[in-house]
């Protein structure tokens, strides 16, 4: 007798899972900007503020409004009314509206085709957490046909690293924004059915007061172009040049096709700093794959070794391209169609790279490069001759100076001569230096007691040549405790170490700097 089992689904474990995926509590605005875009909205207003209860966020828009089964694919997990992947909805999982669980209190206020629905949530996280599965209720009421929008309000949004809405800035924002989100959108270069959404995010006085309210849109744009050289020292800094949108077709071996839009930029640093950019620039910059026409990953690696990522800034977008939950990876790496992708760009990258253009800001950059050059070097040699101007006497500050030092107190009468014959810095026994004729195996330091820090065996040392003796408390210690297993004492007043480990070693300190009294 056979069976057929279904395998089971742990909801509430799901739910924390999905909701445990986004961390950054700017993926609350994210998902804020999808779903409004989704809804057709052409005006968005998120607000945030730091209430003594804790944060408050307010997601406003002008959008279609929700119905129930829109409400129900809301709370639900994986019940997204945007079933078709090839539409230019950004969501189609229902999974991005999860992050709301991660609060103390999710209240919707929408209105659709003169209903309008409030539904409220209290304790989701809390909830989740004790492993009961949060309800939501739902009030309906008429209301003026035409008066469309969606009002969320999430308070005591919880996070990971701890969200404070107080580390928030509208310069942080935006560029958060402008680089993760929907707007940094490329889609306004390849597609009709684009549709414009104004944004507008305030925080509270009591978190950022520079100014009242960020307004942007929903497009990338780049620098002006600049494609001759500029002025001064560094006349490549502000070239830029854009590469217009392009569509490639993608086909693998076993016959699957996809379409790549890319369009993107090559400039000079003063050209890059036009761009709202999120975190460092070598973050930044490169190559990015994107869904939705919003970046997701780089794949810098489609840009050959002879280049620097650096000075690219292209978008590829790809529909066929599969994200995680909180849409912060692509999740079919493995897939033929991803390598095909990768393998394309590295194609049409190429002829980027083959550009005269490119060739001549190549140039541009390496005379630049060599000005920043001479500039740096002759800063460090005024910096280095101030330093010899004001010291009252000859103090070294490395190893290779102390030679230089040894070698000055010798031309100044210092007794014994010892000359440095043979000196590389790279080996542990540094140096063989002649005295009276004889040479002898030695270690060369700033400080005696770098030799030991070093934990550098003694048994083929004659002499630990150094400035000065460094920290006694350390020698000291030294002697206590043994070295390398055996006895070791220091006497230094007459420069001698005495090392027992089975045979006995005799090491003759040289102090420089007493080679100078």
């Amino acid at each position: 007798m056979s069976t057929t089992k279904t395998p089971q689904v742990n909801e509430v474990n799901e739910f924390l899972e999905i909701a445990s995926d986004f961390e950054d509590p700017l993926e609350v605005i994210r998902e804020s900007l999808s779903n409004s875009y989704d809804a057709g909205a052409t005006e968005v207003e998120i607000t945030i503020r730091d209430r003594p209860i804790g944060s408050e966020i307010v997601i406003e828009d002008d959008g279609d409004g929700m119905d129930y089964a829109d409400l129900e694919s809301f709370f639900d997990l994986g019940n997204s009314t945007k079933r078709d992947p090839s539409s230019d909805a950004i969501g189609y999982k229902g999974h991005g509206t999860k992050i709301f669980y991660k609060s103390e209190e999710v209240l919707v206020n929408t209105s659709k085709e003169g209903t309008n629905l409030r539904a409220q949530m209290e304790q989701p996280w809390e909830k989740l957490n004790n492993r009961v599965m949060p309800e939501y209720e739902v009030r309906e009421r008429s209301v003026k046909e035409g008066n469309n929008g969606t009002h969320i309000r999430i308070t005591g949004f919880k996070s990971g690293r701890g969200f404070s809405p107080s580390s928030l800035t509208y310069n942080k924002i935006e560029h958060y924004l402008k680089w993760k989100t929907l707007a940094g959108s490329t889609a306004h270069y390849f597609t009709d059915d684009y549709h414009e959404m104004d944004i507008y995010i305030t925080l509270g006085d009591e978190i950022d007061d520079t100014q009242e309210t960020l307004k942007l849109d929903n497009k990338l744009e780049f620098p002006d172009e600049q494609i001759e050289p500029g002025e001064g020292k560094f006349p490549e800094s502000r070239m830029c040049k854009h590469y217009p949108p392009r569509e490639l077709t993608v086909e693998t071996d076993d016959g699957d096709t996809a379409i790549i839009e890319v369009v993107g930029m090559i400039g000079g640093k003063d050209a890059r700093n036009e761009l709202p950019t999120y975190g460092k620039h070598s973050a930044q910059f490169g190559i990015w794959l994107a869904k939705d026409y919003i970046k997701v990953e780089r794949v810098n690696e489609v840009i050959s070794h002879d280049n620097e990522f650096l000075h690219f800034f292209f978008v590829a977008n790809c529909q066929d391209i599969e994200l995680s939950a909180n849409r912060e990876k692509i999740r079919n790496k493995s897939s033929s169609i991803y390598q095909a992708i990768k393998e394309e760009l590295s194609h049409y990258l190429s002829k980027i790279a083959s550009d005269p253009w490119f060739k001549d800001y190549l140039n541009q950059r390496r005379k630049a490069k060599l000005s920043r050059r001479a500039e740096s070097q002759q800063s460090s040699v005024e910096d280095r001759e101030k330093r010899i101007l004001d010291r009252e006497q000859f103090t070294p500050s490395n190893d290779a100076e102390v030679v230089l030092g040894l070698e000055r107190s010798n031309r100044e009468g210092a007794l014994p001569k010892i000359v440095v014959e043979d000196y590389d810095p790279s080996v542990e026994v540094n140096a063989l230096v002649k005295q009276d004729d004889s040479l002898y195996a030695s270690s060369i330091h700033h400080k005696l007691t770098d030799h030991f820090e070093a934990d550098k065996p003694l048994e083929s040392v004659d002499k630990i040549i150094c400035w000065s003796y460094g920290d006694p408390d350390q020698l000291s210690e030294l002697e206590r405790h043994g070295y390398h297993g055996g006895d070791i004492t220091f006497d230094l007043n007459t420069g001698r170490i005495e090392y027992q480990n089975g045979r006995k070693h005799n090491i003759h300190i040289v102090s420089v700097e007493q080679r100078f009294q």
